[in-house]
């Protein structure tokens, strides 16, 4: 075989010549260059668009060799490794190419963790990831750990492990990042829950999906830990067929566990050292039940690592959630403002519309990954006074929902849907931005379409 798998080699023999290419130049791929050049890589950076200011500065300041707007293909031919982007799918001519020519093609993920000795908390599932990612962080931040936080957040975990020391991380873990691992292996992992999502990327085949984030889990040995959703039927189905070596740590909201953790009279309890843990579940600060399910499962990590019970109870208490789910953005006229642009799927919505315990206005729409709408029929009928489309393709919502709420209005932008649900809302009511699709269509992503939503809001 021409080619050796990078992972093949140990640490010490990575050799100077080998030649990295690094696929995309967005957070990841620069992090990856970075990385690369500090550990004397020949690095070239080869990216389809246009690279953003930004990252085309960093580039410069740091001589790394990069192209825009093309690929050339013998240069990334020439590669010993390709570190390709997420965003970039596996069944694209490139990509196929560099596979028939055995040319090891990693994430940025895999990249990385061969240059830290930290201990690494993976977190991935298709709802609930960032706030389980972040309140994790959160708890071993104010339990006294040396941790950053990274993979599909924030700064990217390459440039992280070539400029920071940390001795723990907690990463986000998209299906996109697991694809492109080999040897990456957490010390604990988390599979909040898996429900439908990206089918787009994975042939519309559930399992093909289901497969990729159990991916986290692979490497894992018995003195690892796998952190999971008892309640989720796609999780324990694959469990009863497929084997891990990791230890097995349930939750769940609907049983009682002998080991791991649940909640009984509104209290939740985790059984998974001596020290057990019981909590009620009104001193969350993040409400709902998938909230608790994120709280359950970032609390048995920090309990893993050894923080203090009492540490675990005061970061739970005074969490701030992520940026763009289910965020208080204002009270305007006795009506509530929620974004939760980061609902990109049905069950993220779901989990928002449950959550909601008023009449609400709800802003809905966007590109659609294969959505099916119909789980959310009976939250819709009982709590939807009205929904507003946002995105340029809305038949399949006004299909789904047209006989259910008598008020459907299509819109054009953030500020418009703003505006209408400003007049249809009434005091004691709620306007929710939680799209279930996601935003490619009007918006650069899901930030910029909640920074648009929240800047509408302030306008009013």
């Amino acid at each position: 075989m021409k080619h050796q798998a990078l992972h093949n080699n140990t640490k010490n023999s990575l050799q100077k010549e080998q030649k990295i290419v690094v696929l995309g130049a967005g957070e990841s791929g620069v992090g990856a260059a970075i990385l690369a050049i500090q550990k004397n890589f020949q690095v070239f950076v080869s990216d389809k668009s246009k690279i953003a200011k930004k990252y085309k500065e960093i580039l410069i300041n740091n001589t790394i060799d990069f192209e825009e707007k093309k690929h050339t293909e013998a240069k990334i031919l020439s590669a010993d490794v390709v570190v390709k982007s997420p965003g970039i799918p596996d069944n694209v001519p490139l990509i196929l190419k560099l596979k028939d020519s055995e040319i090891p093609v990693i994430s940025e993920i895999e990249f990385a963790a061969q240059f830290t000795e930290a201990t690494i908390v993976g977190i991935t599932g298709s709802n609930g990831k960032t706030t389980t990612t972040l309140l994790a962080h959160h708890i071993l931040n104010k339990g006294g750990l040396n941790v950053g936080v990274a993979g599909n957040i924030g700064q990217s975990f390459a440039e992280q492990v070539a400029t920071q020391n940390y001795t723990n991380y907690v990463l986000e873990l998209s299906s996109f990042q697991l694809d492109g691992v080999q040897e990456f292996t957490p010390h604990i992992a988390i599979i909040t829950n898996i429900t439908p999502d990206h089918l787009d990327r994975y042939d519309y085949d559930f399992n093909k999906y289901i497969s990729s984030k159990f991916r986290i889990t692979k490497n894992q040995t018995e003195k690892d830990f796998l952190i999971y959703d008892a309640d989720n039927t796609a999780i324990t189905n694959w469990l009863e067929n497929n084997k891990t070596a990791a230890k097995l740590i349930p939750f769940s909201l609907e049983k009682e566990l002998e080991f791991g953790a649940y909640v009984k009279d509104n209290t939740i309890n985790i059984n998974i050292t001596k020290d057990t843990i019981q909590m009620p579940t009104s001193t969350l600060s993040i409400q709902g039940k998938h909230n608790t399910k994120n709280a359950m499962a970032a609390t048995m990590a920090a309990q893993l690592l050894k923080v203090r019970k009492q540490t675990i109870k005061e970061s739970l208490e005074n969490f701030e959630g992520a940026e763009h789910r289910l965020e208080n953005v204002a009270k305007i006229k006795g009506v509530e403002y929620i974004n939760d642009s980061k609902a990109t799927n049905v069950n993220a919505t779901f989990y928002a519309l449950e959550c909601m315990d008023k009449q609400t206005i709800w802003i809905v729409g966007g590109v659609d990954k294969g959505n099916d709408y119909t789980d959310l029929l009976p939250l819709v009928r009982e709590k939807v006074k009205a929904i507003i489309c946002l995105g340029v393709d809305n038949q399949k919502i006004k299909d789904t929902f047209g006989n259910v709420v008598d008020i459907i209005v299509e819109t054009a932008g953030a500020e418009e849907a703003v505006k209408v649900s400003y007049k249809l809302s009434e005091k004691g009511e709620a306007v929710l931005l939680s799209p279930a699709c996601a935003s490619f269509d009007l918006f650069t992503n899901y930030e910029d379409r909640g920074w648009q939503f929240k800047n509408a809001v302030k306008s009013l």
